[in-house]
């Protein structure tokens, strides 16, 4: 044999065992970290996800995150596996705009979006020139418009994409709302300094709300249920065919029905 078809076939082999020993290591992953936002994300896990991939034998850390920009990094730098705080237009505007490779790899049940206030109990109590805090990320933000039209407070111009609406595109606003953007995480501490608040579900919860405490809940669409992520590369791995799994069960169901009443959910979990 030649010096340069054996440093080939050398080659080849070691290229062939390494390949091998990747596809093995991805094989027989038990260890998995997932991040979540705090309150009702990181408890939904607890109780419906983490037993379920143990008891397949996996060890699960989950990390807590009190934003909504460190999760995605964190995901796409390596110190975590997966994900669960977002909804799929959150993730695919900030993977595109940060340049990270992350893919959904299914639905779970999100916290609706509600509105609170420390002054008033229904949408008919809202007076001229109300000032309401919403969030200030353009995801959440449209949403929160799409939430207020749902209650006949704004009206956004025709034609307007619901998923990008702004304070611009309102054509209507007839209680002359004044909008107060702030970080999704400190809009529960709003509620002293403001007439309402747009809370996220789970930033609601964390800060001791109750769902059956707000003014009015969202009506939510199928868009904006929270979903898993990883990083691309890992999607075919088993370990997250695992974790996509743990979400479709009955068990997983029968948590949501005794822990989490009024959550939205995939239909496949009504």
């Amino acid at each position: 044999m030649s010096f340069i078809r054996r440093h080939l076939v050398l080659g080849a082999v070691a290229a062939a065992i390494a390949f091998t020993g990747s596809a093995a290591l991805a094989q027989s992953k038990k260890e998995l970290t997932i991040g979540t936002t705090a309150g009702s994300n990181i408890e939904v896990l607890k109780r419906g996800i983490q037993p379920q991939l143990e008891q397949k034998g996996y060890k699960v850390k989950l990390v807590e995150f009190s934003d909504y920009v460190q999760p995605n990094h964190a995901l796409a730098q390596g110190s975590l596996d997966a994900n669960y705080f977002q909804h799929i237009i959150y993730l695919k505007n900030f993977a595109e705009k940060n340049k990270l490779d992350l893919a959904d790899v299914v639905q779970g049940p999100i916290a609706p979006l509600g509105l609170y206030s420390k002054k008033y109990k229904t949408v008919a109590d809202v007076k001229e020139g109300a000032r309401v805090a919403v969030p200030n990320d353009p995801t959440n933000l449209a949403r929160t418009f799409v939430f207020l039209e749902q209650y006949g407070l704004v009206k956004a111009k025709p034609g307007v994409d619901p998923l990008k609406v702004t304070e611009k595109d309102i054509a209507e606003n007839p209680k002359k709302l004044k909008f107060i953007p702030l970080e999704a995480a400190q809009l529960p501490r709003a509620l002293d300094d403001t007439d309402f608040s747009v809370i996220n579900g789970n930033f609601a919860i964390s800060s001791g709300l109750k769902l059956t405490e707000a003014v009015a809940l969202e009506k939510t669409p199928d868009y904006y249920l929270l979903v898993a992520a990883v990083r691309t590369a890992d999607k075919g791995a088993p370990w997250v065919a695992d974790l996509a799994e743990a979400f479709k069960t009955p068990f997983f169901k029968d948590v949501l029905n005794k822990h989490f009443p009024g959550y939205a959910r995939p239909a496949a979990l009504q």
